[in-house]
């Protein structure tokens, strides 16, 4: 049995995604404009008894958490990235903090949803005005935090910048949770200018429940996608493309092949054949860039 890794180099296992170092500066710049206006509505909700800014300010203040939880594994991750101890890199930490990032949305959705309608039942007096203000300035700051976490169209890395956002679930997470918190801010603003012109008071639990339920949809995809790469489940297209390289020469068979994400940069493969030597199976899988990681293993 031979097996084949780079030649018998040492190599490192950093799996981070080009822009790692700037996704953290823009991460923790989100978590302070976050953490600001946060506290702002939280107080402000009490003061002029607003669900509608209530729901919006505690729905920031799970939010400011869970970027803070995403700047930290960024942080973990560049600061762990050479150690042995993590034999295929800490590129799967981003994951770790977006699953844990879904997970408290879901329970922020529920008790948002709990809250609207006890609201119902129990309809409160709104200083409907002064509230409107408060989330408008909720808004604006929700706007400027995509700006910065969005795909950045002025980067020199453009197309790989935008492509590698897809793909890198703790950034993911951060930008679905400023969305989810600009989507609030918007319902908010609409429930209090009507239960201020049009009386309908009834918009201010309206609005809670409504965006529990995007919430809630939003973080089942979240926790979808990073559960799979924290599973180690195989993508489909990528594991069709190796196969169909390595078994286009006459006689060679794959008998055993394992894919899995390391990280934002790509996957890590094993690829056991019969038929065929390790380097020529290497070369012919050199297309697939998705592979960061490749061991063949030839019997």
């Amino acid at each position: 049995m031979q097996q084949s890794e780079v030649g018998g180099m040492v190599h490192d296992h950093v799996f981070l995604g080009k822009d790692h170092d700037r996704n953290t500066r823009r991460v923790l710049w989100v978590v302070l404009l976050t953490l600001g206006m946060m506290v702002g509505e939280i107080v402000a909700g009490l003061v002029f008894n607003s669900m509608a800014l209530l729901a919006d300010g505690f729905h920031m203040a799970t939010h400011a958490g869970a970027l803070t939880v995403a700047a930290v594994a960024y942080l973990l991750a560049r600061r762990y990235a050479g150690e042995r101890r993590f034999t295929f890199g800490t590129g799967k930490i981003g994951d770790l903090a977006g699953f844990a990032s879904a997970l408290v949305l879901g329970l922020v959705a529920l008790g948002i949803a709990v809250e609207s309608v006890l609201r119902f039942l129990d309809p409160q007096p709104v200083a409907f005005s002064e509230a409107t203000a408060i989330a408008i300035l909720g808004l604006l700051v929700n706007l400027l935090s995509a700006v910065l976490l969005g795909p950045d169209h002025h980067h020199h890395h453009d197309t790989h910048d935008h492509v590698e956002h897809g793909h890198d679930n703790n950034m993911r997470s951060a930008y679905v949770h400023v969305l989810a918190d600009a989507l609030t801010s918007v319902l908010a603003i609409a429930a209090l200018l009507g239960g201020r012109f049009l009386g309908w008071v009834w918009l201010d639990p309206a609005m809670g429940l409504v965006g529990a339920v995007v919430i809630a949809v939003w973080s089942w995809s979240l926790m979808r996608s990073a559960s799979s790469v924290l599973l180690d489940m195989a993508n489909p297209h990528v594991e069709g493309e190796i196969r169909e390289l390595v078994e286009e020469k006459a006689g060679v068979q794959i008998v055993d092949l394992h894919l899995w994400r390391v990280g934002p940069a790509g996957h890590a493969a094993i690829v056991s054949v019969v038929g065929d030597d390790a380097d020529d199976v290497r070369r012919r899988l050199k297309p697939v860039h998705e592979v960061v990681h490749l061991t063949v293993e030839t019997r």
